[in-house]
């Protein structure tokens, strides 16, 4: 049976990272970054990587402190709870997975190195559609000679407007190949998407970009030995970033119902009101559970993880949902003003809902891994 009881070291990990997110990356300086026009604050990613958090899992002969999955699930809760903006999950969770898988090759140890130091971010060009399909991939990837010409478009890109390299999936004759390639590279046209949330997301063109052999990470035709691992790592650590931001969210519903007063009452005294907030913190705790769980088997059978995973992001999905909406509900019309932060978390909650495959998407394979 998995244990999902918190080791010391997690426990402290939490610790840390509250305290260290409280005074750099509260949710004032999240709004401080939107009106900015920026994605994230470079030296908050720099600290980040000085706190080794860029490297949770990068292995140690690349310079990463290699925590596991569950660790970087838990830094992931803890920016989640004040919207912290930044390529964690992106590069840290996601490229880093992928890339550790082919860690003996000296171009892929060199990219976990620059990972792990914080010197390179990176976007995954996965998506084409409007719904998370990676089998669906229809970007050609053509031989020309020993190397690859890659046309298509890519669509929803998270950390792709800023990011330094881009691991782009792309249909080879006989199946599916992931290219690691830099973001500037000939024949790339980047274009922002104004994401309702503010996070960083680009619509990516590639019109005959030259790869090579060297680009390639893994083997030809086989991408998903390599990418299924980080999606699965990426879907569990998003599915954490919205438990995180549910409690956030709880957090401040709680501090308005023990303020705000009704006819002389403090609503917090409402029966009605007492009984939604005690079902919304139980639904927390439950989700909190089951990411703690795709968490150690993340680490400990990867194999056999893809229903844990799958489970922690639809409930993560449902009860970031559940949250926002009824922390919008018991604030009242303030709830919905931009000048008051529940909004942001509403916007956050959207995103991520879609980001990595939906609600219906991770249904579907709970139900097939169910047998119906």
């Amino acid at each position: 049976m998995t244990n999902l009881t918190l080791s010391e070291d997690e426990v402290m990990l939490i610790d840390s990272a509250r305290g260290f997110l409280d005074g750099a990356s509260p949710v004032a300086k999240f709004r401080e970054l939107r009106d900015a026009g920026q994605a994230y604050n470079s030296d908050v990613w720099k600290q980040m990587a000085e706190l080794g958090w860029t490297g949770v899992l990068v292995p140690e002969e690349q310079g990463g402190i290699d925590m596991g999955h569950s660790a970087a699930n838990l830094l992931a809760q803890e920016m989640g709870k004040t919207l912290v903006s930044s390529p964690f999950i992106s590069t840290a969770v996601m490229a880093a997975t992928a890339l550790r898988q082919v860690a003996d090759n000296p171009r892929a140890a060199e990219a976990l190195g620059q990972i792990a130091s914080g010197d390179v971010t990176y976007g995954l060009a996965i998506d084409e559609g409007p719904k998370h399909n990676p089998a669906n991939t229809q970007m050609a990837a053509k031989r020309v000679g020993n190397g690859f010409e890659l046309t298509g478009d890519k669509t929803f890109v998270v950390d792709g407007a800023n990011a330094d390299r881009l691991l782009v999936l792309a249909k080879t004759e006989d199946g599916l190949t992931l290219f690691d390639i830099p973001a500037d590279r000939a024949g790339i046209t980047r274009t922002a998407q104004n994401m309702i949330d503010a996070r960083d997301s680009a619509a990516i063109n590639f019109a005959g970009v030259e790869a090579t052999g060297e680009d390639i990470v893994g083997t030809v035709d086989n991408a998903m030995d390599v990418l299924k691992p980080a999606l699965q790592a990426g879907q569990a650590a998003l599915a954490a970033e919205m438990v995180g931001l549910s409690s956030g969210a709880f957090g401040m519903t709680v501090d308005y119902l023990k303020e705000r007063k009704q006819f002389g009452i403090l609503i917090g005294q409402f029966q009605s009101l007492q009984h939604r907030a005690a079902h919304l913190w139980s639904e927390i705790e439950v989700t909190s559970s089951t990411i703690l769980n795709a968490g150690r088997m993340l680490d400990e059978d990867p194999e056999n993880a893809e229903l844990s995973v799958s489970l922690a992001k639809a409930r993560g999905a449902q009860t970031a949902k559940l949250a926002v909406m009824e922390g919008v509900q018991m604030h009242g019309g303030i709830g919905m003003t931009d000048a008051f932060d529940m909004g942001f978390f509403m916007k956050r909650a959207r995103v991520a809902q879609e980001w990595l495959g939906d609600y219906g998407y991770h249904a579907e394979k709970i139900a097939a891994a169910k047998g119906y």
